[in-house]
């Protein structure tokens, strides 16, 4: 069995992220003539309240930004920001190099992929959905969703706003208890138990040497970084850290991590595709159609 991490694993989850948050966030110093870096700490402060960057509400939930609405709704005044966000995440949702012919050829060996996000439900079937790989993935479990606001609906964040809706055709969808969170290493193995795989019958696969790779060491599991999808020595990651839901001491060893001073070498890495994990399971992608 494979168990993989999703974003910046099968899919450029960062260059998504900032070009659809650079648009929101562009869209609404436009509209509103407020300070960049003033909506930045702000927003940082939702983001870090409700556990995600992907937080639907948060034009709702931004002082600054639901002032300047005043008795109107944020989502109304800021519509503009708002689809403009939406169409650059469509735009550059999309897979790796090599994941769908890498997934096609270890489904014909008869291997299982489970796939194991942070990211919350929502979004994370929508990026299943928008790459193909509903079904393609067996088993998905990722946190459930962080965008239910206290009295508000899904119904409330989606309508007329964020195209499609909860639920995958063909992957099984389960829910992690909010705020289980890598490195825990009880997830993955309790992951195992469900699928009955002892460790030493599956290859973990993930981009982060701090949560992915540490967990999969601490479980006994064969891991395996992606290290083509690391995306922290980028210049636009710095806005990511300005704005994330990480505590500061996350980010601190993150970047150290990031610059060779971690002390997580992992046991086989992927350098430049997805493809290079399939000697693993006595596979290639020679003779593949």
């Amino acid at each position: 069995m494979l168990i993989t991490d999703l974003d910046n694993t099968l899919w450029d989850w960062f260059e998504a992220w900032y070009q659809s948050f650079s648009a929101l966030l562009d869209g609404l110093v436009s509209i509103t003539g407020l300070d960049r870096q003033v909506l930045e700490e702000q927003i940082k402060a939702v983001h870090q309240r409700r556990g995600t960057t992907e937080y639907s509400n948060l034009v709702r939930e931004v002082p600054a930004l639901v002032e300047f609405a005043g008795p109107d709704d944020p989502f109304d005044v800021f519509d503009e920001a708002l689809h403009a966000q939406n169409s650059a995440r469509k735009r550059t949702t999309r897979l790796y190099p090599g994941v769908g012919e890498t997934f096609e050829v270890l489904k014909r060996q008869g291997v299982r992929v489970v796939a194991y996000t942070e990211s919350g439900a929502y979004w994370t079937e929508w990026r299943l959905r928008n790459t193909g790989l509903d079904g393609v993935i067996d088993v998905l479990y990722s946190s459930p969703d962080h965008d239910v606001a206290a009295g508000v609906t899904p119904e409330d964040l989606r309508t007329g706003r964020f195209t499609g809706t909860y639920g995958l055709q063909a992957t099984q969808h389960n829910q992690l208890p909010l705020g289980v969170l890598k490195p825990n290493k009880q997830v993955l193995l309790e992951i195992l138990t469900e699928q009955q795989c002892a460790p030493d019958e599956v290859a973990y696969l993930g981009d982060s040497l701090m949560k992915d790779i540490a967990m999969a060491q601490g479980a006994g599991v064969l891991d395996v970084h992606a290290a083509y999808g690391q995306a922290q020595k980028r210049p636009e990651y710095d806005l990511l850290r300005r704005v994330t839901h990480w505590t500061d001491a996350d980010v601190a060893r993150e970047a150290a991590l990031s610059q060779g001073g971690g002390e997580i070498v992992p046991g086989l890495i992927c350098h430049h595709e997805i493809n290079e994990i399939l000697p693993v399971f006595g596979a290639s992608l020679v003779g593949a159609p």
